[in-house]
């Protein structure tokens, strides 16, 4: 037996029972006894065992359904997470029924509740900007439908989770336009009740701390859309000193303040560096191209139904696992050539 690929029937053969046993046994059926469940899963735990999504849906049959709620799908971001999702789930025999919270709280709700209705397998879940209160998550677990969150995480519950390493690619694009030169910097923010928000946030402030530049909260501003770009970015062009450098939440309110700040009679990148977050489609339309954070969605979508798959088998047996995706910084026309190594 390898025990790198361990399968159900290497186990049932180690104890003496049916696979169907083994495969009853992980979920807890009340048909198999205490003891036989005990041993399957001791020996699950000591070879390590990883279950094979494509046979766990042919055992379960055609008709299995995962959840999944969403802020938006026009975000290049969700879109690419939408497709790691779909490809794995359907390389899996799996359908997957999708709900847009379009970031109201009410409606994510609603479709909490009607994924828990249609008694789907398992329920991946990305936040809405304006949740405070997750009852509605609660409620999840508590009908034992698996749950994982990815991206915007609900930090209230031991869950899994599959997240950006968010502060890290903050700290890195404050780094890159600190090196070109750029000294009065602004950050454009995101909700900071999200832990994106925060992180993105810590990552810009642990940049400035360690070269030695002062930490102005004045400098620290929410502006996470269209919207707010328009109604902020031409009040701060009227700062002086003017700043020179701006680290956005997310590409659209970047790709947003470079189109002001051009439209103000000021030059990208000489006179004012933009760096974004997402490098979507977005960044490569802007002129010039837009520096920015890659985050890999499509990874995060098939990191998170992996970790559905694992919870289906093990259950409560294993504690909750978080999967950190990393970040890579995409240097385009929107920055100067660093001056500092």
């Amino acid at each position: 037996m390898n025990k790198g690929k361990v399968t159900i029937k290497d186990i049932a053969r180690e104890l003496g029972i049916s696979p169907s046993t083994v495969s009853k046994a992980l979920k807890g059926h009340p048909d198999i006894s205490d003891t036989t469940i005990k041993s399957v899963k001791e020996l699950v735990v000591k070879w390590n065992y990883k279950p094979d999504p494509i046979a766990l849906s042919l055992q379960r049959g055609s008709g299995n359904t995962i959840g999944v709620i969403v802020p938006e799908i026009v975000h290049y971001f969700f879109s690419t997470v939408i497709g790691g999702i779909e490809d794995l789930a359907y390389e899996s025999g799996y359908q997957v029924m999708f709900c847009l919270s379009n970031e109201s709280y009410e409606r994510e709700v609603k479709a909490a509740e009607t994924l828990i209705g249609n008694r789907v397998e398992g329920i991946l879940v990305s936040m809405s900007k304006v949740t405070r209160n997750t009852d509605h998550f609660r409620k999840i677990a508590d009908s034992g439908i698996p749950l994982v969150f990815f991206d915007r995480i609900c930090e209230d519950m031991e869950t899994d989770r599959v997240i950006v390493d968010d502060e890290s690619g903050a700290y890195e694009a404050t780094c890159h336009l600190i090196k070109t030169g750029c000294k009065n910097l602004i950050h454009l923010s995101g909700p900071q009740n999200l832990l994106i928000g925060k992180n993105r946030k810590n990552g810009f402030i642990r940049a400035l701390k360690d070269h030695n530049l002062n930490v102005d909260d004045n400098n620290i501003i929410r502006c996470d859309t269209e919207d707010y770009a328009r109604n902020i970015i031409p009040g701060l062009l009227e700062r002086k000193p003017l700043p020179d450098g701006f680290f956005a939440v997310n590409d659209l309110t970047a790709a947003t303040t470079m189109k002001i700040v051009k439209s103000s009679g000021y030059k990208v990148p000489d006179d004012i560096s933009i760096v974004g977050f997402t490098s979507g489609l977005i960044s490569d339309l802007t002129d010039p191209q837009l520096t920015s954070v890659f985050q890999d969605g499509y990874s995060v979508g098939r990191e998170a139904v992996k970790l559905l798959f694992e919870r289906l088998v093990s259950g409560n047996e294993k504690p909750p696992r978080t999967e950190v995706i990393n970040t890579k910084l995409m240097i385009k026309g929107s920055t100067r050539i660093p001056l500092l190594v």
